[in-house]
């Protein structure tokens, strides 16, 4: 093996070690997005929530999808993020977790914003990556206010520093209250490429603004 090779094999390994347990990054994250749920909720039409219909497949793999999904990248910061059954076509910044512990949630002045989770893997690496956005600001709808509408079937679409496209195929979406989130369940590894998208949803109110979190499963399909 070359010295660049070595080299790129001690980076990956350092980036791994780096990376929270999922177990805590569950609490983390929902902690950190509850910063960004206080959003102005004064739309005569709140933001959509998933169907009942819409939820997973309660079982943790589908036949077949191991068989057809194509190998995972390696590691490629996201740079933007498409999902054309919304229109949402925004660029995507990194984020980690503050000074309090929390993720950081992406500036809330720009409604066209989203933010990838460093702590994860990054969208096409083999485990599960995260991206979170803002339901609203104080102004109006923000990037995932249509988060809830999506179908299953619906493609996203990750844009990646290396040049690379990761696309995924959306098999579920669902609300979450921020108390008793499932961490394991969002989080956890089937095996293959995953991404969650995660905006706020459920109910609102002025004093405590959203009660939970809209989640999108999905599992990469292809690589361009």
């Amino acid at each position: 093996m070359s010295a660049s090779e070595l080299s790129e094999v001690a980076e990956e390994e350092e980036r791994r070690r780096k990376r929270a347990p999922w177990g805590v990054i569950a609490l983390v994250l929902l902690t950190g997005l509850a910063l960004i749920r206080n959003g102005s909720g004064e739309f005569d039409v709140g933001p959509p929530q998933p169907a009942s219909a819409a939820a997973p497949d309660s079982r943790t793999t589908v036949p077949g999808i191991l068989a057809t999904a194509p190998a995972p990248l390696p590691f490629a910061a996201a740079d933007r993020i498409r999902i054309p059954a919304i229109r949402v076509d925004a660029p995507v910044m990194p984020v980690g977790l503050d000074t309090a512990g929390w993720i950081a949630a992406p500036p809330p002045d720009d409604p066209n914003l989203a933010g990838w989770f460093t702590g994860g893997v990054s969208p096409g690496e083999k485990g599960t990556s995260v991206v979170v956005g803002h339901v609203d600001n104080t102004k109006g709808p923000a990037v995932f206010y249509g988060l809830g509408s999506l179908k299953k079937g619906n493609r996203i679409e990750v844009d990646r520093q290396d040049g690379r496209t990761a696309v995924f195929e959306i098999y579920g979406i669902e609300v979450f209250a921020k108390a008793g989130f499932p961490g394991d369940r969002v989080y956890g590894s089937k095996g293959t490429p995953e991404l969650r998208v995660i905006t706020c949803g459920g109910g609102f109110s002025k004093q405590n603004g959203y009660d939970g979190n809209v989640v999108v499963f999905a599992r990469l399909v292809e690589a361009r």
